[in-house]
């Protein structure tokens, strides 16, 4: 039986009196390939940022790694939304992934040609080595997509979070990311996507999390228009497994 890497008891997030996320409770184990789906607004970066530490709460249990958020920032990687990145800031592609490295280091150590290979190994997972001596402010949006996604497998992470990962990428790559994390869940990492791409049901996920306020959990990648419905707001009335996944909407106001 795998164990349990993440664990959410009773949990409840407010913001300037708003309630984001409202008595989430969710379990996953080791190597599952979590997607996590829900409209704009609904609480699904907010929840990712509360297992990374990044957001405090003050309701509920959290564990990661059992640990408390934050506290097994060298086991997890991180792909965030937001990539903007200072043109004023000049630094190159390896120096950024090499910085995956950082929960390794004690206090005043310098990187070790190790850590300068486990980057190296990462630009060459997402088809970026021969950039890596380039300034990551020269490169487009999608090539500073991959640089991000290297630096979070620098670290050999545990569990590896991606919120909106195929939002920026170029189109070539973005089969290839899917590819690429199928194949790291197959390793025994454990991944967690936010997305609004439903193929990554049909094609690589375990579990699903639909969150919108609350969240609703099925240990499976294939789900009902009744949840859709519950956390959409919208009727669905089928999601098709194939080639081509997609909504097939009811008429609705």
């Amino acid at each position: 039986m795998n164990k349990k890497v993440i664990e959410i008891r009773d949990l409840s997030f407010s913001y300037n009196g708003h309630t984001v996320l409202e008595n989430v409770n969710l379990t996953v184990s080791s190597g599952d390939f979590l997607a996590v789906l829900g409209p704009n607004g609904g609480g699904k970066t907010t929840l990712i940022k509360i297992l990374l530490g990044i957001l405090p709460f003050t309701k509920g249990k959290v564990s990661v790694l059992d640990r408390k958020p934050g506290n097994a920032a060298h086991r997890i990687g991180y792909v965030p939304q937001n990539i903007a990145i200072s043109d004023k800031f000049p630094i190159n592609v390896l120096d950024v992934v090499v910085m995956g490295r950082l929960g390794f280091l004690g206090r005043f150590k310098k990187y070790t040609s190790s850590d300068y290979s486990m980057a190296l190994q990462a630009l060459k997972q997402v088809d970026m080595s021969d950039y890596r001596n380039h300034l990551i402010s020269n490169l487009s949006g999608g090539q500073r997509q991959r640089v991000l996604i290297a630096r979070s497998l620098a670290c050999d992470p545990e569990i590896l979070f991606l919120d909106e990962p195929t939002a920026s990428i170029d189109q070539p790559f973005h089969s290839k990311l899917y590819e690429l994390l199928f194949e790291l869940n197959q390793a025994g990492k454990t991944i967690v996507v936010i997305s609004h791409d439903l193929s990554i049901l049909s094609i690589h996920a375990k579990s699903v999390a639909c969150v919108n306020t609350n969240l609703y959990f099925h240990d499976s990648s294939e789900i009902g228009p009744e949840m859709l419905e519950k956390v959409y707001n919208c009727p669905v009335e089928l999601v098709a497994h194939g080639p081509v996944p997609h909504r097939v909407l009811k008429h609705h106001n």
